[in-house]
């Protein structure tokens, strides 16, 4: 009973002349934002069928260039062909049961509520592992941030460089502490950037950290170097280098750091900056306890990482495999399930960058 009543009042002492309400408008859980979508491209998406099925894919051949002096008799080359394949070799599914007395007498469609709830996990869960894969990471388990270093065992298909790593990657792509050498204190290759805001008007570069900008300045020459189309660059970053960002040198940063009507729903929170589409995403790696570990000194268990590059430079394919309803043998009720079938391939390791880093 929700009113309390006086020493001595006896009157409807078990308080069911006030019952208790459930009300048909439910509470529905928070959405994260998801990005894969827009920064990764789908060409192959038509010609998957089934779990297991391989796409193969053929490489552009080099040309050689030679030179040429009058009457010089001109060598053809041969052409080498080569290929790499993507593979759909990622399942997941989901399922929940509804029993008939649930659903005749409860006033909330449940069957609805759940199906709408069971898409959003499937994506979201897709989102996290595929950011992961893109970063070199994968999941320990569903569900999860990417948390656990990728090795040779996990590529999956072919790598689309043989100077690739194991996590399918340039080694010369990669940026950590030593990358920055304003930074003064010793760190080797691997350990994590402490950023932090670099204050307007500072006449020289910090010697403890770097800044958003900077770390943005330099993925934009690694992909120069590499001749990466202007047109379909991105960064992903997550909220803790968001606020660092949005903090840092405001004259520049609100010149090119919006996104007209405001932030779209793919998580995409500005365009231009540094040439580059901005989404912002929990579903990044987080290695340890992640980019909110503060500090300045070389930090290489605790960081996160941000991923930048081109449309081209990943294809996923994806299906929903099957969705049925059906009858429960053992009660009475009703099981829906669904299946989620999907792929993805690096194929452009030149055309994606990544970053180590903490909040200094």
């Amino acid at each position: 009973m929700a009113f309390p009543s006086a020493p001595g009042w006896n009157n409807l002492p078990n308080g069911v002349f006030s019952p208790e309400i459930y009300s048909k408008k439910v509470q529905t859980a928070f959405r994260k934002s998801t990005v894969v979508g827009s920064i990764t491209n789908s060409d192959y998406f038509g010609e998957i069928s089934a779990f297991g099925d391989t796409v193969k894919i053929i490489k552009e051949p080099e040309i050689s260039v030679r030179s040429y002096a009058r009457g010089a008799q001109i060598v053809a080359q041969d052409l080498v062909d080569s290929d790499f394949t993507l593979t759909i070799d990622q399942s997941n599914y989901a399922a929940f049961r509804v029993d008939d007395i649930e659903t005749s007498f409860s006033h909330v469609n449940w069957e609805n509520l759940a199906s709408n709830r069971m898409a959003y996990r499937l994506k979201d869960n897709h989102d996290q592992e595929v950011l992961g894969y893109m970063c070199g990471y994968k999941q320990a388990a569903p569900h999860a941030v990417a948390g656990v270093a990728r090795v040779a065992a996990d590529i999956p298909g072919t790598k689309a460089l043989t100077e690739a790593g194991a996590d399918e990657l340039l080694p010369t792509m990669k940026l950590s502490r030593p990358s920055f050498s304003n930074i003064s204190s010793a760190g080797s290759v691997g350990d994590s950037i402490p950023v932090a805001v670099r204050l307007t008007g500072a006449t020289s570069l910090p010697t403890t950290f770097a800044s958003p900008l900077m770390i943005l300045s330099r993925m934009k020459r690694l992909l120069d170097l590499q001749n990466v189309p202007t047109e379909g660059r991105f960064v992903v970053i997550d909220p803790y280098f968001e606020e660092i960002m949005r903090d840092e040198q405001g004259v520049f940063v609100n010149k090119d750091f919006a996104v007209e009507g405001g932030e779209l729903n793919n998580g995409r929170i500005a365009t231009g900056l540094h040439g580059f589409d901005i989404y912002r995403s929990q579903n990044l790696p987080a290695i340890g306890t992640g980019p909110g570990t503060a500090g300045t000194s070389a930090q290489s268990t605790n960081f996160g990482i941000i991923v930048a590059g081109h449309k081209a430079a990943v294809a996923t394919a994806e299906r929903i495999q099957k969705t049925e309803k059906f009858r429960l043998q053992d009660s009475f009720g009703d099981m829906v399930r669904t299946m989620h079938l999907y792929g993805r391939k690096i194929l452009r390791p030149e055309a994606l960058t990544v970053a180590r880093w903490n909040v200094a």
